[in-house]
This record gives structure tokens, C-alpha cells and sequence, in this order.
């Protein structure tokens, strides 16, 4: 039984075993072409690279240290990794459609029409693309858009950045989402130089989740900082 202020609202295995089925499916794919995406980015962007390395080495333990007590709070000082991350999530969303159904007739901005029922599918692939959206270097990875002045996170409207869909109906997981993608992209670059193989075909393979067509091959080089 779960209670939502006054009301109780029961709660079957039918219930638990699809929640349970959307927690295995939606976080490990989704996550895992994220991660491959922004490993991409940043191989072939060492100036990126090279920001991210600096702000781990200034904030989080060395890599002798053990990091199992590294917390939420040591994550939230990583800035440029978190930008860097949005902005891949930017370009190369996990889940690059979506599909809304329309309660009542309607009519968008942009003057089409709606008819009650009527599923609207849209591509928040192109979305993150849009120069009326996000500027004329809407196609550049970079990541100091995200950044303000400050130097803390521009907050973007889930309606704007959609990779984690918008509005009430927005994924329970982005938190955790953020701070496992953080955790791995933080462990992995301090240890290791990501080179991707020459001539490798990076062409994405549209489908349910956003996976690279022929993977990411690249060499691997042990470091430290």
C-alpha cells in the first residue's frame, strides 16, 4: 500500500514487477550509450579533456586514495564534467524519440492541429540540434554553455534540454543518473587516455536507445594526475 497524502493507493505485483522491469531496462542502456557518447566527445576534444582532468584533480581525492566515500557532495564541485555531460546528452540523447498522446483536441505553436487521442512522436535527437534553440554552434560539443558566469550550472527548462523527457512526467532517474555517469566518467578518465581507433565510423544506429552502429573502438593508455 503506498499513501499519497491522504489517499491510499494499493499496490500489486503486476505493479512492482513493471516498475521493477523499467528500473533493469531504462537505466542500464540509456546510461551506458550516454557514457559512450560522451567518452566519444571528450576523446576527440582534448581541450575538453583536459578542463575535466584539471577540476578532478582539484577537487576529488588522488587516485591513490580510495574513492567508495567519495559522495554527493564531492560530485556536485565537478562543474565542467557535469556540463560536458549534459551537452553530449544534448546531442546524442539515450532515447532519441518520444511519443506524447493528446488528452483533447488542440492546436501547438506552431498552428497544427490536434485531435483528441491522436499520438504526437517527436525526436529529441533534432531538438538538441535546433538553431533557433540553442544558438548557431547549436552542433559544437561545447560544454561552457552550460556553465554561468558564476561558474555553477545554468538551469535549462526540462522543455528545452528533454533528454530526460519534461514537464511532471520526467524521468525518476536523472539524479541517480548523473551521479553514476559522474562517478564512472570521473574514475575513468583520471586513470586512462581515451584515443579512439583512426578511421573508426562513428555513425549512430537509430533505434529504441541511441547505440553507435559499429561501437567505439579505441586504444587505452594507463595515466595518472
Amino acid at each position: 500500500m503506498n499513501e499519497v497524502g491522504d489517499e491510499k493507493i494499493p499496490i500489486d505485483d503486476k505493479f512492482l514487477r513493471d516498475t521493477s522491469i523499467n528500473l533493469l531496462a531504462a537505466g542500464r542502456d540509456t546510461i551506458s550509450s550516454g557514457l559512450t557518447w560522451f567518452f566519444w566527445l571528450v576523446a576527440t576534444h582534448p581541450l575538453v579533456e583536459a578542463k575535466i582532468l584539471e577540476e578532478i584533480k582539484q577537487n576529488l581525492p588522488s587516485r591513490e586514495n580510495n574513492w567508495k566515500d567519495l559522495g554527493t557532495k564531492g560530485l556536485s564541485k565537478l562543474i565542467y564534467l557535469h556540463g560536458a555531460l549534459c551537452e553530449a546528452l544534448r546531442l546524442y540523447p539515450p532515447v532519441p524519440f518520444e511519443h506524447k498522446s493528446a488528452l483533447d483536441s488542440d492546436v501547438l505553436p506552431s498552428g497544427h492541429k490536434i485531435k483528441s487521442n491522436a499520438m504526437i512522436v517527436y525526436s529529441l535527437y533534432a531538438v538538441g540540434r535546433v538553431e533557433e534553440i540553442w544558438g548557431k554552434d547549436c552542433l559544437e560539443f561545447k560544454p561552457e554553455r552550460w556553465i554561468s558566469k558564476k561558474g555553477g550550472i545554468v538551469h535549462v527548462p526540462s522543455y528545452k534540454f528533454i533528454a530526460f523527457n519534461a514537464g511532471p512526467r520526467s524521468c525518476l532517474g536523472k539524479d541517480i543518473s548523473f551521479i553514476e555517469m559522474k562517478i564512472v566518467a570521473a574514475a575513468i578518465l583520471s586513470n586512462y587516455h581515451i584515443q579512439v581507433v583512426e578511421d573508426h565510423p562513428i555513425i549512430p544506429s537509430v533505434s529504441v536507445v541511441l547505440h553507435m552502429k559499429h561501437g567505439l573502438k579505441v586504444n587505452v593508455k594507463k595515466r595518472s594526475i
